[in-house]
C-alpha cells in the first residue's frame, strides 16, 4: 500500500468518524430540544414568573444558578422516567422539579433568619411555602418539593414515584454541579422591572 492510499484511508476513516460525531451531536441536540419542549409545555407559568426568573441571580452549586439547576433536574427527571419506563404524572413531576428549590434567597450568605449551614434542612419547607403562595400545588407537587432532600431530612420520605425520581435527579445534578462536571454561567443580574 502506497503512502497516498494510506492517506486516503485515513481521510475516509476521519470523515466517517466526523460524520458519526455529527450524528451523535444532532441526536443529543434533538433530545435536548424535546426535553425543553416538554418542560415549556408543562410549566409556562412557572418559567415566566418573576420569582422563578429571579433565581438566575442566585448560585446553587459551583457556578450553576438555582434556575438552571432546577431546569437540569426537570430534564434529568424526564430522562430517568422515560429510560426506566416509570409510569408517572409527568406534568406534576416537571412542575415539582422546577419548584423544588424555590427558596428565593442566596443560601451562601447566612444571617440569623437563614443560617447557611442549616440550609439543606430548612430550604424544602421554605420552597414549599413560597411555591404554595404562587401556585395551586397538587399533593404530588407538594411531596416532591417538601421531600426532595431525603435522606438528609430523615423524616421526610418521598411518598410517590415522581418525588423519588426528582430526589434522585437532584442528587445526581448536585453532584455533577459541585464537582464542576456540569458548568453554569454564574450569576445573572436580573432586572426586576423587566417584563412590565
Amino acid at each position: 500500500m502506497t503512502e497516498r492510499e494510506r492517506s486516503q484511508m485515513r481521510q475516509r476513516r476521519d470523515s466517517l468518524r466526523t460524520r458519526r460525531q455529527v450524528e451523535r451531536w444532532k441526536r443529543k441536540f434533538e433530545r435536548h430540544r424535546e426535553l425543553h419542549r416538554q418542560i415549556c409545555e408543562a410549566a409556562p407559568d412557572i418559567l415566566g414568573s418573576r420569582n422563578f426568573i429571579s433565581t438566575k441571580g442566585h448560585i446553587q452549586h459551583g457556578d450553576m444558578t438555582v434556575n438552571q439547576h432546577c431546569v437540569n433536574v426537570a430534564k434529568l427527571s424526564i430522562a430517568i422516567s422515560e429510560k426506566l419506563h416509570v409510569r408517572c404524572q409527568k406534568r406534576e413531576m416537571i412542575r415539582g422539579a422546577l419548584l423544588h428549590d424555590y427558596f428565593l434567597y442566596d443560601w451562601h450568605v447566612g444571617d440569623a433568619k437563614k443560617p447557611q449551614n442549616l440550609h439543606g434542612f430548612y430550604h424544602p419547607g421554605i420552597a414549599l411555602k413560597n411555591a404554595s403562595k404562587e401556585y395551586d400545588l397538587t399533593p404530588r407537587e407538594k411531596d416532591i418539593i417538601e421531600k426532595h432532600m431525603w435522606p438528609l431530612t430523615l423524616t421526610k420520605i418521598p411518598r410517590c414515584r415522581e418525588a423519588w425520581i426528582v430526589t434522585t435527579a437532584d442528587k445526581w445534578c448536585s453532584l455533577l454541579e459541585t464537582v464542576h462536571y456540569f458548568h453554569g454561567h454564574g450569576k445573572v443580574d436580573v432586572d426586576q422591572d423587566d417584563g412590565e
